[in-house]
């Protein structure tokens, strides 16, 4: 048999896809899945979204309880329809990758009380535009941030020390999406939404966006077998952020986990049908301490550097 196989839909599946998963992949649920997925999880953003605005809910509960919704919802299409299911993880890794969740939404969350504070005072509480003309204008300010702020994190030695703990699984799954340094999550949430504060956008457009931006950052990073086609030229998805995270640095663009626009204006879109990474994690894995060393990780960008080799003489 040859190494790749053409697929139906101008994608390519390893040999290993075909003999491991192809009896699950075949069936007609797992054929369904593949298709209905990412628009489910579209319809739960603007339903939740249409019926915190038309009830009045509290946006920290929905938020809150909308991400918990939808981080169990790809969890189970991981096991369902996965990707790879050597990328699933494993007991010791489940640990780990909630102790880094854990502190960083307590870290976050302590963090963005000025934040949400700020936001509170800024943002008007009634938009003198239409919502539906505000909700899209909020969406492309807030993910050019996003972009931005991810693109610095990358090419930027000091924040790169805080961004890298990210990158340094050697698997993608919904969750390892957790697995940050506290204070790179702090900055990048804290520059979007003060941006749509400043900009003027009003509270029930910021809640409407941030529900699709969270649901975009798991869906993203989630380990299952679904692909957009030609969306993917307007929108992030898992088949674009297994290339940023791939440990050939040639392909690992896309900084965008909302929208992909502003990788094609920017020259970071590096996706075409098929492309997979051969690998992903660190291009240089002895550069960051391990998952597991949390504590280490957490201390990283404090850590004296190693002087230079300066090499024969």
């Amino acid at each position: 048999m040859d190494e790749r196989e053409q697929s139906t839909d101008g994608g390519i599946y390893s040999a290993d896809y075909s003999v491991d998963r192809k009896g699950r992949a075949g069936n007609s649920l797992a054929r369904l899945l593949r298709v209905v997925a990412y628009p489910v999880l579209l319809l739960a953003v603007v339903s939740v979204g249409a019926a915190a605005l038309w009830l009045r809910w509290d946006p920290a509960w929905v938020s809150s309880l909308f991400l918990i919704g939808a981080i169990a919802y790809l969890a189970l299409l991981e096991r369902l329809i996965p990707y790879d299911r050597n990328w699933h993880p494993g007991k010791v890794e489940w640990r780990w990758y909630g102790i880094y969740f854990l502190l960083t939404m307590a870290g976050s969350g302590l963090a963005q009380l000025l934040v949400a504070l700020a936001v509170g005072l800024i943002s008007p509480a009634e938009s003198a535009r239409h919502l539906w003309v505000e909700i899209p204008g909020a969406l492309l300010a807030g993910s050019l941030v996003s972009y931005a702020v991810h693109r610095l994190g990358h090419r930027n030695a000091l924040l790169w020390r805080l961004h890298g703990v990210h990158h340094v699984p050697e698997k993608v799954n919904v969750a390892n999406n957790g697995v940050n340094h506290v204070l790179d999550i702090v900055l990048a949430q804290s520059l979007v939404q003060l941006t749509l504060a400043f900009v003027g956008f009003s509270r029930p457009a910021v809640l409407v966006v941030g529900l699709f931006v969270a649901a975009q950052g798991y869906f993203v990073h989630a380990n299952i077998d679904v692909r957009i086609g030609r969306l993917n030229h307007l929108l992030a998805s898992p088949e674009q952020h297994r290339l940023h995270h791939s440990t050939d640095l040639s392909e690992a663009g896309h900084y965008g986990s909302d929208l992909s626009c502003w990788d094609h204006l920017f020259g970071s879109f590096t996706w075409y049908p098929g492309r997979e990474p051969a690998a992903v994690g660190l291009h240089d894995p002895t550069s960051f301490p391990g998952t597991g060393e949390i504590l280490a990780a957490l201390t990283h960008p404090w850590r004296r550097r190693p002087a230079p080799d300066p090499g024969p003489e």
